[in-house]
């Protein structure tokens, strides 16, 4: 029988008594059938992942005993999402797979075009969570306040670049970047970074490409020209294509984070 995996905030060690949540009580006890003696493991990114025995079970909390180290925590990239709140379900689908993915950090951004809808951080963190269980990750992504498009750009960490799916393109016979040049195909962007010619390239930046990324993907709708216009004179950005199909948000989102993952993140070898 596998054993489950529970996100805990205290701090894990050999001997420790932990008292998971209401919550995680009731799914260990009812969903998962888990008793007394039987085997779970737990983790934080601080500590690792343990295994842990169920020492005694109430009706709120269950108490378990951590017993062994099974491994020792590693980070995911220093990656950020930014990315405009569509539908709800739609909005639960990214956040999931955007933890599965590899995402430190995700900002819900508020742009012209955004569907005003509520966004509960609260109900992400969970989804989030509930996704790093699944995934064998040691961390949940933070889950940052939502705000406006300008607002989120405004002191931005320009060390960070920011690529942003530029799904309405510009004409074809025009240069590459810049305010009208057309948008690169994202695997030669990240390429182009790491063979150090991007033109969002920062002084120091080591010639593997940049230590941290961010990634934006825009609403139903796409960016209006005036958010294209202000993204495309920012140093630190750089507007990319999905391809020559629309995508979804949630789709392009994922499809961004791929390539991410696989020309610049965890997914190469070493």
């Amino acid at each position: 029988m596998a054993e489950p995996r529970i996100m805990v905030d205290s701090a894990l060690f050999s001997g420790a008594r932990l008292h998971l949540n209401e919550s995680q009580t009731r799914h260990v006890s009812l969903v998962l059938r888990r008793k007394s003696g039987d085997t779970i493991r737990v983790f934080n990114a601080s500590d690792g992942e343990w295994r842990a025995r169920i020492a005694n079970h109430g009706t709120r909390t269950i108490g378990v005993d951590v017993v062994e180290l099974l491994r020792a925590p590693r980070a995911v990239p220093d990656l950020d999402l930014l990315f405009a709140p569509v539908k709800r379900h739609a909005t639960d689908l990214i956040v999931e797979k955007a933890t599965e993915l590899g995402v430190r950090r995700m900002r819900p951004v508020l742009t012209q075009r955004t569907i005003a809808e509520t966004v509960r951080l609260d109900r992400l963190q969970a989804i989030a969570r509930e996704a790093a269980e699944q995934t064998e990750r040691f961390d949940a992504p933070e889950i940052l306040e939502p705000l406006p498009l300008a607002k989120a750009l405004d002191g931005w960490d320009t060390a960070r670049p920011l690529i942003y799916a530029d799904e309405a393109g510009d004409e074809a016979e025009a240069p590459w970047g810049g305010e009208r040049g057309r948008a690169r195909p994202i695997a030669e962007a990240l390429n182009a970074w790491a063979a150090g010619v991007s033109p969002a390239r920062t002084a120091g930046e080591d010639a593997g490409g940049p230590r941290k990324l961010a990634l934006l993907i825009g609403p139903e709708g796409g960016f209006t020209p005036e958010e294209r216009r202000v993204l495309r004179g920012l140093s630190y950005v750089i507007a990319v294509s999905l391809g020559p199909r629309i995508l979804r948000a949630e789709t392009a989102v994922i499809a961004a984070l791929s390539v991410i993952q696989s020309a610049w993140g965890d997914w190469r070898s070493g």
